[in-house]
């Protein structure tokens, strides 16, 4: 008997396992899929869902500014993905550009040549990047962005300055390489990390100064432009331009990252634009991909880039991976930054982001024993409440001050459960500072939009924090 015979014989015998159609996933039910997410996802996660009320919603479409579930009800995006959808949900002409490349049966995978897709959003990347950041690498996530940055920015420092700073409360990534700049213990459980880092406050440029002078072996220094798990965190314009001079002086690259602050969501391409400065080397993802697809995407100096990569010896070091610049995904990011211009989406980040902030402001003003700050840039806002013993009348206060720690995060939780629940909107929490309700509604959010969602949210405010404490356990025995 032939190899080819044997090989059919043995096909005949593969048993087909129970696997579900595409139909049927569309079809599942919420007990069905609790089991599943139970059985094979993350039965710890399912927790915190049930705590909040998600676990009722099923999400059977999503279009524009609005989620619809099951019943048909929208709920209005003001979590934004963790600013994943810049350009709302099933933006048409994305899905357009998608439907077209399809139809037309164009390569996806092309790793043994060049691809025309990759190559212009390359080239679109570098447009949109100020200064000299031209050089592009594509790939599918932030992390794999931020390990890309990394990587060339230790290389062009080179093996005599191997050390890198970055700031608390940061987040990089969760890949084993930026969770070691990572600044969250439940992030960094037990994992073995590299220990070539150094820690310093977040916007505390004395603290990067100092530690510049003392150490000759520091390379690289890393920061989100904008905290979004510390808690929507800022620094001043004046820190980035020290900073940049700082880099200067003594020979630091300066890796920004703007995975989530980016593209457009600050009020601005990027948001250390607005200190008129320029990293060494930059990332972006989130809704670089549209809201369709994954796409991350490092830019670096052009002589960065090349000391690190620069030779046909060295090129091959850090290519892109499989699914880096695979065609649909680059179709996708392309058009989706011809559609941030051609809609002046960034200038309307900029102005409905000050909208929001000045309602926003206004609640503050209205429920001062609840919100204790308000922050943002364009449509990267944080809400900030107080402790829980803030919130009660003065007499109670020493008793929960001793809890404000275990029922941090607490006041939030309960907004944005009844938020959803009653008003149908979605908003977002912050990894670090748990008092933080994030909001980052996609950058189509238009005034009507605000106003939808700050309605609600005052007249959830306005119930009282006795109130909002008993709806609250109502509903989890419901």
């Amino acid at each position: 008997m032939s190899n080819v015979q044997e090989m059919t014989k043995a096909d005949t015998s593969v048993i087909r396992p129970n696997l579900l159609s595409v139909d049927d996933a569309k079809a599942m039910t919420l007990p069905r899929m609790t089991e599943i997410f139970t059985k094979h996802l993350n039965p710890g996660q399912l927790h915190f869902m049930k705590l909040l009320g998600f676990h009722k919603i099923k999400i059977e479409r999503a279009e524009g500014m609005y989620y619809y579930d099951q019943n048909g009800r929208a709920i209005l995006d003001f979590f934004g993905g963790f600013g994943s959808l810049a350009f709302g949900h099933n933006h048409p002409k994305i899905v357009e550009a998608r439907k077209k490349f399809q139809d037309e049966k164009r390569q996806e995978i092309a790793i043994a040549f060049m691809s025309q897709y990759a190559s212009a959003l390359a080239h679109n990347l570098a447009a949109c990047s100020p200064g000299d950041l031209d050089m592009v690498f594509l790939g599918s996530s932030g992390s794999e962005a931020m390990e890309a940055a990394i990587k060339v920015a230790e290389r062009a420092a080179g093996p005599k300055k191997p050390k890198i700073v970055y700031a608390e409360n940061s987040f990089h990534g969760k890949t084993k390489g930026v969770l070691s700049i990572t600044d969250g213990s439940l992030y960094r459980g037990e994992f073995k990390l590299v220990d070539n880092t150094i820690r310093v406050p977040f916007g505390d440029i004395n603290a990067v100064e100092n530690a510049f002078k003392s150490d000759p072996e520091i390379g690289v220094i890393v920061l989100e432009t904008i905290q979004g798990g510390g808690g929507i965190i800022q620094a001043p314009n004046e820190y980035w331009q020290k900073l940049r001079a700082l880099c200067d002086q003594y020979g630091v690259l300066w890796v920004a990252d703007e995975v989530q602050c980016g593209f457009g969501r600050s009020g601005k391409f990027y948001a250390f634009e607005h200190a008129g400065v320029v990293p060494d080397v930059t990332a972006l993802a989130k809704s670089l991909g549209g809201g369709k697809a994954a796409v991350g995407a490092m830019i670096a100096r052009r002589d960065v880039y090349m000391k690190a990569y620069g030779t046909p010896k060295t090129a091959m070091i850090h290519a892109m991976a499989t699914f880096g610049g695979i065609g649909e995904a680059c179709v996708t990011s392309i058009e989706a930054i011809n559609i941030l211009y051609d809609d002046n989406l960034i200038a309307n980040s900029a102005a409905t982001g000050a909208y929001l902030l000045s309602k926003l402001e206004e609640l503050k003003a209205k429920h001062p024993a609840m919100i204790k700050d308000v922050r943002g840039k364009g449509l990267m806002v944080g809400l900030e409440f107080h402790d829980f013993s803030k919130t009660v009348p003065v007499v109670l206060r020493p008793v929960l001050a001793v809890l404000d720690d275990k029922l941090k995060g607490s006041l939030p939780g309960f907004i944005g459960s009844h938020l959803l629940r009653d008003h149908g909107v979605l908003v977002a929490f912050t990894e670090y500072n748990r008092n933080v309700v994030r909001l980052e509604p996609p950058l189509i959010c238009e005034r009507e939009h605000v106003d939808e969602f700050i309605k609600a949210l005052d007249e959830v405010l306005s119930r009282g924090i006795v109130r909002i404490v008993k709806d609250f356990v109502k509903a989890q025995v419901k």
